[in-house]
């Protein structure tokens, strides 16, 4: 098709026209939460993370039943309109008893991410930004950890401090926070090349001041994702240790001491394991894709 100038319009151009701007100013992060908006699934994730999170703090007290009060004359019922989960085999009533389970485990699973976030972090910005054979010893000392089984840690600690909360937070502060501390590095170590960072040192600026002002700013979006695949495996971590029985003390609960208990039982009480297996799975699926989507919202390259 031939073009012609009766195609086209010139545009008029004055001192106001000039001074328009067409699309309004946006920080990072709030381009990074427009475009978070924009992905469904992600949303949905975050929807779910909240919704179980506030059942988590609020269920218990929508029902009148205790988390640890045992009555053998309703043990292993069915849901009902007094048990809405149903009971397990000591007659405790699953529905608190599942909801207080999801606040422990995602209280592990922020606690673990809180511990990767100031150790993991602080361990690799250090290891990058000074480099050399700082950096040498430092990342032989992470082999040595990295090799070190969690199962096996965890086995030792429960038979010193025995299981337990504590046990479980002490063993994931050993050895999980290799993986953060590996990544920070490697994404320090192309920052500390950029111009800003030799402005900073020009300046006088100190080693401490350019990782925590300059640095590790400039990784936040790599470092959230991270925590967001973080909260999740240390969530699975908890519910295996509790499943093979040496995780949380009873009379408390967990969803993988729920899900062990619901699985002995399967065939002839399949609800004492529908409920915590539902609950688990979301928490799991919801993380991941609020992961994929901060991952795309954070990375410049994806913006449209």
């Amino acid at each position: 098709m031939a073009m012609s100038k009766e195609m086209f319009q010139p545009l008029e151009k004055d001192a106001v026209s000039k001074e328009i701007i067409v699309r309004p100013s946006l920080t990072y992060w709030q381009d990074a939460w427009r475009r978070l908006k924009k992905n469904k699934l992600a949303m949905f994730g975050l929807i779910v993370l909240i919704t179980l999170s506030l059942l988590a703090i609020f269920g218990p007290l929508l029902s009148h039943n205790d988390y640890a009060t045992q009555n053998y004359a309703i043990k292993n019922e069915s849901p009902s309109a007094a048990h809405w989960f149903g009971t397990d085999d000591f007659g405790r009533d699953l529905w608190v008893r599942v909801w207080w389970g999801t606040r422990i485990s995602l209280m592990i699973g922020l606690t673990a991410a809180l511990l990767d976030l100031i150790i993991g972090v602080a361990y690799g910005g250090i290891s990058a930004y000074y480099g050399g054979r700082i950096d040498d010893l430092m990342q032989r000392f992470i082999e040595i950890i990295y090799s070190i089984p969690f199962l096996l840690i965890s086995i030792l600690l429960i038979i010193v401090i025995g299981p337990g909360f504590k046990t479980i937070i002490i063993a994931y502060a050993i050895t999980g926070w290799v993986p953060m501390a590996r990544l920070v590095r490697g994404q320090i170590l192309t920052l500390k090349e950029q111009e800003y960072v030799l402005a900073a040192k020009t300046l006088g600026a100190g080693g401490a001041r350019i990782i925590l002002k300059h640095l590790v700013p400039n990784a936040l979006g790599l470092i959230i994702v991270q925590i967001t695949f973080i909260v999740p495996s240390a969530i699975f971590v908890e519910a295996f240790l509790s499943f093979i029985g040496l995780g949380i003390r009873v009379p408390l609960a967990s969803l993988g001491s729920l899900l062990s208990d619901g699985a002995n039982n399967i065939r002839l009480y399949p609800h004492r394991v529908i409920s915590p297996t539902i609950v688990f799975s979301m928490i799991l699926m919801s993380f991941n894709l609020l992961g994929d989507g901060l991952r795309d919202a954070l990375d410049p390259k994806m913006r449209k």
